[in-house]
C-alpha cells in the first residue's frame, strides 16, 4: 500500500471516529475491509488510486468468493470500500468515483432468527435470584427482551437513563442518535430488585460508577460478558440453538408484530432509520402464521397428511 493511499486511509478512520461518531466495531472492520481491500491490489502490482477502476474491484470480489467468503460479508466489505471513495469525492481527492457501478453480490434473504415465548420464559427464569449476580442477570435479560436494545446501547446505559416510574429508558444508538426505549412490568420490576439489592451488594462499598450493570468486581460490564451470561443462560434453559443478544432483539420485534404492533411503531422502537429495515420482521410473522395454518387448519393437509396446493 502506497504512501498516499496510506495517509488517506489513516484520514478516513478519524473522520469515522470524529466526525460520523462511528461505534468502535463499525471503525475495526472498515479498516479491516479496506486494508484487505488494498492489500490484495497490491498483490496484482496496483499502487495507486489512479489505476483502480470497477474491473480492479471485480477481481477483488471474484477473489473473496473463491476464498470461500459469504454474500453477506462480501457486501459488507464492498460497503466499506464504496463509503471510502464517497469521501474522497467530498474531499476533492477524486473528481469521479471510479467504483461507483461495480456490481454487487445478490444477497440471500436470511430471515432473522428468535425464540418462542416459551423458550423466552424459560430464559428469563434461568437466572439464581438469591444473588446479587443472578438478580442483575434478570434485570439484564428482561432489558434485552422487552425493550429491544441492542446489546451496545445496553451496556452504555447509566443510572440516570432509567425512569422506572414511566417504564422508559434513554438511550444512544447508532451515530449517538437518542431515542426512548420502553419497558414492560415484569423487566422495571427486575430492575427495581436489582437496583435495591444486587447492585449495592456488588459495589459493596467500592467508588460510585453511574453504570447500570456492573460486574463483581463494581465495574461496568462490558458487551462479552453479555454474550457469555446469555450463553449460559441458554444452555441452562435448555434451549438447543444458539442465542446471542440480537435474537432477543429479533424476538422483540417478531412478537410484537404476532401481538398485532403497527410496523412503525416497532420501527421507532428499534431505532430504525428505514421502514424497509424493520420490514425483515413481517417475513418472519408470515412465515410464522403459514405454520399456524398448516398445523392447526383441518383442510390444509391431503388425504396422506401431505399440505394441499
Amino acid at each position: 500500500m502506497g504512501g498516499q493511499v496510506k495517509r488517506l486511509l489513516d484520514n478516513y478512520i478519524h473522520h469515522l471516529e470524529a466526525e460520523r461518531l462511528a461505534s468502535r466495531y463499525t471503525v475495526r472492520n472498515y479498516t479491516a475491509d479496506l486494508l484487505g481491500f488494498f492489500q490484495f491490489l497490491g498483490s496484482t502490482n496496483i499502487g495507486s488510486l489512479d489505476e483502480i477502476d470497477k474491473h480492479a474491484l471485480r477481481n477483488y470480489l471474484s477473489h473473496l468468493m473463491a476464498q470461500g467468503y459469504v454474500k453477506a460479508s462480501i457486501a459488507r466489505k464492498l460497503s466499506a470500500i464504496r463509503s471510502f471513495y464517497r469521501y474522497l469525492l467530498r474531499e476533492g481527492v477524486l473528481s469521479t468515483n471510479p467504483i461507483e457501478k461495480g456490481a454487487s453480490p445478490k444477497q440471500d434473504k436470511r430471515l432473522p432468527a428468535f425464540l418462542t415465548q416459551e423458550e423466552v420464559k424459560r430464559l428469563l427464569e434461568a437466572p439464581d435470584l438469591s444473588t446479587p449476580q443472578g438478580q442483575r442477570d434478570r434485570a439484564l435479560l428482561e432489558l434485552l427482551y422487552a425493550s429491544g436494545l441492542r446489546v451496545s446501547e445496553l451496556v452504555k446505559l447509566d443510572l440516570e437513563d432509567i425512569n422506572l416510574e414511566t417504564r422508559e429508558i434513554r438511550t444512544r444508538g447508532k451515530g449517538s442518535k437518542e431515542r426512548i426505549a420502553l419497558m414492560g412490568v415484569p423487566a422495571a420490576n427486575a430492575l427495581q430488585t436489582y437496583l435495591n439489592q444486587g447492585r449495592r451488594k456488588l459495589l459493596n462499598d467500592r467508588k460510585h460508577t453511574s453504570a447500570l450493570l456492573i460486574s463483581q468486581y463494581g465495574e461496568r460490564i462490558n458487551e462479552r460478558r453479555v454474550q457469555k451470561l446469555l450463553e449460559k443462560y441458554t444452555s441452562r434453559a435448555g434451549i438447543g440453538k444458539r442465542v446471542h443478544p440480537h435474537v432477543l432483539r429479533h424476538t422483540f420485534a417478531t412478537h410484537l408484530l404476532d401481538g398485532g404492533a403497527d410496523l412503525r411503531v416497532v420501527q421507532e422502537l428499534l431505532g430504525h432509520a428505514s421502514l424497509s429495515t424493520t420490514q425483515i420482521y413481517t417475513h418472519v410473522t408470515q412465515r410464522r402464521a403459514k405454520e399456524v395454518y398448516m398445523s392447526a387448519h383441518p383442510m390444509a393437509r391431503g388425504e396422506n397428511n401431505e399440505p394441499k396446493d
